[in-house]
């Protein structure tokens, strides 16, 4: 059976880590338990998280066992990690609402059954629970103030401010790594690269109080090959919850990702074969467009199931491949287009008619009447498959068909709008 630790090199994941001769040993010789964490700051996790979410899967169906740490302890006083400012506080009620929103979440991702069944615990459990001064007196003293502002987390916050709370940050991840170590046998921290202080204290720190021998290994941050961050638009971050980001526009990010980042994204967000990923990227022009497709099919089905996975392919095949304006309204009146986004209008207010300007930006099309008035005069705007030439062009019940409408902004960019 093939060394996980290569599977991950061979893909692309492997940034740093400590020891990489032993720890690779390690992996292809016995079942070790890892962990990695994810702070409750939001609702939800976004697609900037889904590398270090697939990597943890790779090593998971290699045998090991994962423990995720939801970090109510830890959001409580903010990662400076990778912030130019001072991450906002949140309180306990939204923290504990938040942990509980991403324990569902990461079900979808990793196995909570079997021998090697994830586990999912929460740090406040035993952070809550600390003694300030012991704490200090006992962890606090292994840790050297100028070693920590040789990190470039600390290094960067320097410039701008950084707080005395958020120092503290790196003494309470590198302690989560020793509670594990010390409850769960857990040898090996995995994080993003700007996490790599982090855990590099948790290994030195089991080091000094257990005399254990731990692990850490990153994973690069993503940017996009035009530089901008991986799971920023210019709408927002593309969530994994289907309440903030839907299915169909989860699937369309990916389909419209850039021609130079397919293979690598191939490699991070699929479970395909290197062999297929090889083909596909291999494909040119026009047909490069069936990688995207398997992209995008690929980390649909894994984040939403396959069921939504379809209905966006389908919804993205009627409204993008070539059919006649006319065809392409009558199957979305007829309610093919099951997954597209769609906006809600009361039936008495279209009667009365909306201005189309409105509506644009009622549906997330445009961001503002203006930017909805340039769009039309740059052509760029439909409804139903016709251009929009009119700045006071009214939208009423007439232009609907059993029930809905089509609005277009640009090429890829659509929303049906229902009674």
């Amino acid at each position: 059976m093939e060394n996980v630790f290569d599977v991950l090199r061979a893909r692309g994941f492997v940034q740093q880590v400590t020891h990489p001769d032993v720890l690779r040993q390690r992996l292809g010789s016995e079942p070790l338990t890892f962990y990695i964490g994810y702070d409750p700051t939001a609702r939800s996790l976004h697609i900037g998280s889904l590398l270090t979410i697939m990597a943890m899967a790779h090593l998971q169906r290699a045998g090991h066992r994962p423990l995720v740490i939801v970090g109510g302890g830890t959001a409580m006083i903010g990662d400076p990690s990778g912030r130019t400012e001072m991450r906002q506080m949140l309180s306990q009620d939204t923290i504990a609402q938040n942990v509980q929103a991403l324990r569902t979440q990461l079900q979808r991702y990793v196995a909570l059954e079997g021998d090697n069944g994830a586990v999912i615990v929460n740090n406040a459990d035993w952070l809550a629970e600390l003694k300030y001064i012991d704490f200090l007196r006992d962890i606090g003293r292994h840790f050297s103030v100028n070693r920590m502002l040789t990190f470039e987390a600390y290094k960067q916050r320097l410039e701008t401010g950084l707080s005395f709370l958020e120092f503290n940050y790196q003494l309470l991840q590198a302690y989560d790594f020793l509670v594990l170590f010390q409850h769960y046998d857990c040898v090996l921290q995995i994080g993003g690269d700007d996490q790599w202080g982090n855990l590099v204290a948790g290994v030195d720190l089991i080091r000094r109080v257990a005399d254990g021998d731990a692990f850490a290994m990153t994973f690069p941050l993503l940017t996009t090959a035009s530089g901008q961050k991986m799971g920023k638009t210019a709408a927002g971050a593309i969530w994994l919850d289907a309440e903030l980001t839907s299915p169909y526009e989860f699937y369309q990010f990916w389909i419209n990702v850039d021609d130079r980042d397919v293979q690598r994204f191939l490699k991070y967000y699929t479970f395909l074969p290197l062999e297929e990923v090889a083909r596909l990227s291999a494909l040119q022009g026009a047909e490069l467009r069936q990688a995207k497709e398997m992209l995008a099919f690929e980390i649909t089905k894994l984040t939403h199931g396959v069921d939504e996975a379809r209905q966006a392919r389908d919804a993205a095949h009627a409204l993008f491949e070539g059919e006649q304006s006319a065809s392409r309204t009558q199957r979305v009146m007829a309610g093919a287009l099951v997954g597209v986004p769609e906006t809600v209008v009361p039936q008495v207010r279209l009667a009365a008619g909306v201005p189309v300007v409105d509506l644009l930006v009622e549906t997330g099309l445009a961001a503002s009447k203006s930017a909805a008035r340039r769009l039309i005069q740059q052509g760029g705007a439909s409804l139903n498959g016709s251009r929009l030439a009119h700045l006071e062009a009214v939208v009423t019940s007439a232009d609907l068909h059993d029930g809905a409408l089509l609005l277009r902004a640009g090429k890829k960019h659509y929303r049906r709008v229902v009674v």
